[in-house]
């Protein structure tokens, strides 16, 4: 049971009952929309809620920081990351407009409050003086290799701020491949934090700090991160 595992991880679960309903919320609509392939109890537990509440072992999502969870999906990380922290100001970003509704049917639901779901593209939002460098941590749990997602997200954080990624036990090659791109975009690697999971899931939170402003031709246009990553 979820409750189960967030004790054994060292985490509250003082809002326990927000968490199931939002998971009873992601398997109705799942019915007709495709937001998960993983419906499985004991693998939603793990893998959407105790992976995306690995965050906090950065000790980094505090108080009301302004946190962009980008590729958002069916809301995984920044859901659940402002379920168990309701101070957190978070923006769910997601390129899907079925997605969006869902999100918003959440909120509503949850009645939760500092927190909204928007529909747009990262590349082209990333330029809108009102998200550029607007947020203290940028999150993204989207499928992409790290040179990609650090394009997309880096422009949306604050100098001093930080992007955060988790990845599997091959990060270091992504790692590697992806130098170029965060020197590109103003960052460097504060810290590589393991959080095994249960059932032998082997992750890795890649916490990014942004040093200096990204270059206003970043992040690329027509798709260029994925397909043509620095």
């Amino acid at each position: 049971m979820l409750i189960d595992y967030m004790e054994d991880y060292g985490l509250d679960t003082k809002n326990i009952d927000k968490f199931e309903k939002y998971k009873e919320l992601i398997l109705e609509y799942n019915k007709h929309t495709n937001l998960t392939r993983i419906t499985e109890d004991d693998e939603f537990n793990v893998k959407h809620f105790l992976d995306s509440l690995s965050l906090f072992k950065t000790d980094l999502f505090v108080k009301d920081k302004k946190i962009i969870d980008i590729g958002t999906g069916a809301g995984f990380p920044g859901l659940p990351l402002k379920l168990y922290n309701e101070d957190l100001d978070i923006t769910l970003l997601d390129s899907l407009r079925k997605r969006i509704d869902f999100l918003n049917g959440v909120i509503e639901e949850l009645g939760l409050k500092k927190i909204r779901a928007i529909h747009a593209r990262a590349e082209e939002i990333a330029r809108d003086p009102k998200y550029r460098e607007g947020y203290d941590i940028a999150v993204s749990r989207a499928v992409a290799n790290l040179s990609t997602l650090t394009e997309y997200s880096m422009a949306f954080v604050k100098v001093g701020g930080y992007f955060i990624s988790q990845k599997g036990p091959e990060y270091k090659e992504e790692l590697k491949s992806a130098k170029r791109a965060i020197e590109l975009m103003g960052g460097e690697v504060k810290d590589i934090i393991h959080t095994p999971l249960p059932n032998d899931i082997d992750h890795y939170i890649i916490v990014i700090k942004k040093v200096k402003a990204t270059d206003k031709k970043y992040p690329r246009g027509g798709g260029k991160p994925r397909k043509a990553p620095l």
